[in-house]
């Protein structure tokens, strides 16, 4: 049988993740120092795998509302009105998802009809074009560039949108470069959207893993946006909660209803487990989160002063736990760089042409890893260097 025939063309036509290739080649080697892939090193804080454990000791193991537990919802649209300052109905404006994947797919495949255009700023995850084409969207790339630091424009995003733009996806601070961007340009590109017409969303999972005093400003906080953006956020990463899959979407009822109705039909709840743990990291995780926070902080400013000594030179990300260097003196390409330096010196990173045509020359490496574990990366990579 040609299996290839009888698979959507739409997902045929999709690329396998550049990250997991890349460290499918990493798996089961020893001695391999990771800078890789996007996760926390530290356990998820006790007192919430507790209220995990807990909820099963006390026999919680049922299905919840497809929205998920209503004190989550609440507990949610507290700290959404807290922290982005914008306020949500918890019985019907706030969707609790598994993990932002979940949510991402959700909204566009609420909102698109096939052949309406998404515009997303790249370098970017690599998820959110295959999402678009999975949803029958066509997605539109707006590169940003290391001379502005890596933040969307609205300049360059007003040359890209059409009379078929329906979307705009944002993710600041962004993976894979930690860029954030400032509330003017915030400001200019929420002017676009409304002139525009145009639903944004917004992907906020690193917003509280900022450095150097800068606050977050979400644009749905900003006059008029209310109204035209789905805020995405979850537990991932400021609490280290990665395994426990679970994300939520806030937006008006008529959006978040048409999401529900997608989500009962194929994921139907989030694990209830997940969410009792999410419950909890919310009303007592902040003091462990800030911490989390703090360690990164000391670890970005050592990885970058080493990155720029080796001649590797590298910006100073706002956010995230990423850095993105430019590595074109080398004369090597992304792929080549981090195959050799793979090969050679047991030092795993991503090549930045995972995330994008306009990632290529760079290579991402992420500094959620142990200290000791990062300065011995960054030697290894400064005499990977001094061989070429």
């Amino acid at each position: 049988m040609d299996y290839q025939a009888k698979i959507a063309r739409n997902v045929a036509a999709i690329p396998r993740s550049g990250i997991r290739d890349f460290f499918e080649l990493v798996q089961g080697r020893e001695g391999i120092i990771s800078l890789g892939v996007g996760e926390p090193d530290f356990v998820t804080p006790w007192h919430i795998r507790e209220a995990a454990i807990y909820s099963l000791e006390k026999g919680q193991t049922t299905y919840t509302s497809n929205l998920g537990l209503l004190s989550l919802r609440k507990s949610i649209a507290r700290y959404v009105g807290d922290f982005f300052d914008v306020a949500y109905d918890p019985a019907r404006e706030v969707l609790v998802t598994v993990g932002v994947s979940e949510a991402i797919d959700l909204a566009l495949r609420a909102l698109l009809n096939p052949g309406d255009e998404v515009i997303f700023h790249e370098p970017c995850y690599v998820s959110y074009s295959p999402s678009i084409v999975l949803a029958h969207g066509r997605a539109v790339a707006v590169e940003t560039s290391k001379a502005d630091a890596f933040a969307l424009k609205p300049e360059s995003l007003a040359a890209a949108i059409t009379p078929n733009t329906r979307v705009l996806m944002l993710n600041f601070p962004t993976n894979p470069t930690g860029a954030v961007t400032s509330r003017a340009d915030l400001e200019g590109i929420a002017k676009l959207a409304i002139d525009h017409d145009l639903i944004v969303l917004t992907d906020e999972i690193y917003s509280e893993l900022r450095y150097d005093g800068l606050t977050h400003v979400s644009i749905a906080a900003l006059p008029g946006m209310r109204e035209r953006t789905v805020l995405l956020h979850g537990f991932s990463k400021a609490f280290a909660m990665t395994g426990f899959r679970l994300g939520y979407a806030c937006a008006p009822q008529p959006i978040i209803e048409a999401m529900m109705k997608i989500h009962q039909y194929s994921m139907l709840c989030a694990p209830i487990m997940s969410q009792y743990a999410a419950l909890e990291a919310l009303e007592n995780g902040a003091p462990a989160m800030l911490a989390m926070r703090d360690s990164y902080h000391q670890r970005r400013d050592f990885i970058v002063k080493r990155l720029n000594q080796i001649g590797l030179d590298c910006h100073t990300p706002g956010g995230a736990f990423y850095v993105f260097p430019d590595i074109r003196s080398t004369g090597l390409s992304s792929k080549q760089f981090a195959m050799d330096l793979l090969e050679k010196e047991a030092v795993a990173a991503v090549p930045g042409s995972a995330f994008g045509p306009s990632g290529e020359g760079f290579l991402r490496c992420c500094y959620a890893t142990a200290f000791n574990d990062l300065r011995s990366a960054m030697d290894k990579m400064e005499h990977f260097v001094q061989t070429l």
